[in-house]
């Protein structure tokens, strides 16, 4: 990834100003449903202006699943929901070959039929419910927004990004996603329960006989356009410097790793966390009407960014320490932020 400091033009600045409006939009229709979890709804937006893709990872029963389908109808997006089970199969997703005959002259040929991937949006229900086998069929479409099948490549629409969904606690049935497939996420979003005053408002309204309606705030060319002017964002050298060195000490080797990620993971995150740290930051500056990145850019991501690449150890395990209390633990400290200052 290639940085540069440009100025910004008149046409970036109004639609800095349209990206703002946007989401304060996109987040009032989506509050129409969905009560609370602005953090959660807030990173969604945050890789969909990215170009990336999140993972959801929370207990059954807290929307998770009606939270991504309002927002891409909010976003005038098609939608597709995959329900992950032990027995889908790759072609599940993907699509297959069906043979075709002609009426006329009787002469059979095959036909590829697109399967649920080939949507705006793409919901993976529970994606580690099914085999990594299944799981594998979204990594080139995450990668290159393409399908191969039969020998041929077929482009998925854009824009394309995919929202999963996973259950913390249920472990009967299920399959971890191989680190290659978590790698593929630019965020891991917690969907924590409501608080008192949020769930009472979630019993009362979601009892009653009215459906709320969504209306449509922007467009799959309009989105199209933001993820093109998150890029251009610039970030200074300061902001990338800190981002490269935040991920770097998360690698237990390199002499910048601090004694408890030494003592504690066995493997850090690679250099796609330092790209989605610089993409993250520029993203919630744009998101925020501002037009350039900063430090406190880059620790507001941070956590989602990194605690699906982190890998402890048994140690770690053993002194009741997780992948996120290590990572936090890391984002509070000091270091990172003052060498890139």
């Amino acid at each position: 990834m290639t940085v540069t400091q440009v100025e910004a033009t008149d046409k970036d600045v109004e639609l800095l100003a349209k990206l703002a409006r946007g989401k304060d939009r996109v987040l009032e229709q989506v509050g129409h449903r969905i009560i609370g979890q602005q953090d959660v709804l807030e990173g969604i937006l945050t890789a969909t202006v990215s170009g990336g893709h999140a993972l959801l990872v929370g207990v059954p029963g807290l929307a998770k699943t009606l939270m991504v389908s309002t927002l891409a109808e909010a976003l005038s997006l098609d939608f597709s929901r995959i329900q992950f089970t032990p027995d889908l199969m790759p072609s599940d997703i993907t699509g297959t070959e069906i043979i075709e005959e002609d009426p006329t002259t009787g002469k059979r040929q095959f036909r590829f039929v697109h399967g649920p991937v080939f949507a705006n949006v793409v919901l993976a229900d529970e994606i580690n419910r099914t085999p990594p086998k299944t799981q594998a069929a979204l990594l080139q479409a995450m990668q290159e927004h393409e399908v191969t099948a039969s020998g041929q490549t077929f482009h998925l629409p854009e824009p394309f990004f995919v929202l999963a969904t996973q259950n913390p606690i249920e472990q009967e049935g299920t399959y971890p996603l191989p680190e290659a497939q978590l790698d593929r996420f630019m965020l891991e979003l917690k969907v924590e329960y409501p608080r008192r005053e949020e769930e009472e408002r979630i019993a009362e309204e979601t009892t009653g006989d009215d459906v709320q309606p969504v209306e449509s705030v922007l467009s799959a060319k309009d989105l199209l356009e933001m993820q093109h002017l998150v890029r251009r964002i610039p970030a200074p050298r300061e902001v990338v410097k800190a981002a490269v060195l935040l991920a770097r000490m998360t690698r237990p080797s390199d002499d910048d790793a601090p004694a408890f990620i030494r003592e504690y993971v066995d493997w850090g995150a690679g250099p796609r966390a330092s790209q989605y740290l610089v993409l993250g930051a520029k993203a919630k500056a744009a998101l925020d009407g501002r037009p350039m990145a900063d430090l406190d850019d880059v620790k507001s991501v941070a956590l989602p960014v990194l605690r699906h690449r982190i890998g402890i150890n048994f140690a770690a395990e053993a002194a009741a320490r997780t992948s996120e209390d290590v990572c936090k633990e890391l984002v509070e400290q000091t270091a990172w932020i003052r060498s890139g200052a």
